[in-house]
């Protein structure tokens, strides 16, 4: 079942999106040669539990994995698609990106966002993934309007991404959000026609994520049972936005 929310419950989530992009923007301000992962991690928790909010992703429990997640972010570097662990020994380097995924809840409700970092100098290519990705999620939010549908938006993120040569992981997709972290639909960065393609109504509103990755499109989850990685080691990006659809058009709650 979509839930759809009221305006009162919209300028809840309002606050939490506005929080997550609080401490995005910060983290991206402190990327850069020789920080580790940890570093970002120790960073984020203290801007969250210092704002009243609740980190949304430690502790989140994963059937797959078999476990708790243990931390406040999700920091994923190179050809690591997402779910990345922060850690002491992961050191970011010239050349390198890294992925920083996190979400807060705040008042009862959810906020979600994502960025992709570059380190130094990166490549034409990365630099294009970066850039493509990112477009590719501004593009899908054109299309959270009143009357348009699910598939409106995963068919806008695919076709720019494979019209410039990249292409979408499968395994991983958006959701809708509220008062829980993942709520229903599931937000494929593709048109999977196995799933629901419902009209897009005032009040509801998705976390929209793309996964793009240089190469192949697949990937497999680590050891750790959380990271997932490209299955041919080239770079992988991630943007992402909590957005909602309104009668005035759509609206980004996870930016000012």
């Amino acid at each position: 079942m979509i839930v759809r929310k009221s305006l009162s419950e919209l300028e809840k989530m309002r606050a939490a999106g506005l929080l997550v992009y609080e401490v995005l923007q910060v983290l991206k301000g402190l990327v850069k040669e020789g920080v580790t992962t940890q570093d970002l991690e120790v960073v984020a928790e203290k801007l969250i539990t210092d704002a009243g909010a609740r980190p949304a992703f430690k502790g989140y429990e994963s059937a797959a994995a078999g476990s708790k997640y243990p931390y406040v972010l999700c920091t994923s570097v190179n050809e690591e698609i997402v779910h990345g662990m922060p850690s002491a020994k992961r050191v970011l380097k010239p050349g390198d990106i890294v992925s920083i995924d996190t979400g807060v809840q705040l008042q009862g409700y959810y906020g979600d966002s994502a960025i992709t970092v570059p380190i130094g100098e990166i490549s034409a290519e990365t630099q294009k993934l970066i850039d493509v990705t990112r477009e590719s999620l501004e593009l899908a939010i054109e299309q959270m309007r009143p009357g348009n549908r699910l598939f409106d938006v995963c068919g806008t993120v695919e076709r720019h991404v494979t019209t410039n040569g990249f292409t979408v992981v499968r395994e991983f997709v958006g959701h809708g959000i509220g008062t829980q972290m993942h709520e229903e639909p599931q937000v494929p960065n593709y048109i999977d026609r196995r799933n629901e393609n419902p009209r897009l109504k005032e009040g509801m509103v998705l976390a929209i994520e793309p996964m793009v990755n240089a190469g192949k499109p697949g990937s497999r989850v680590k050891a750790d049972k959380w990271t997932a990685v490209t299955e041919d080691g080239r770079y992988s990006a991630h943007f992402e936005h909590t957005v909602a659809v309104t009668a005035n058009g759509p609206w980004v709650l996870t930016r000012p």
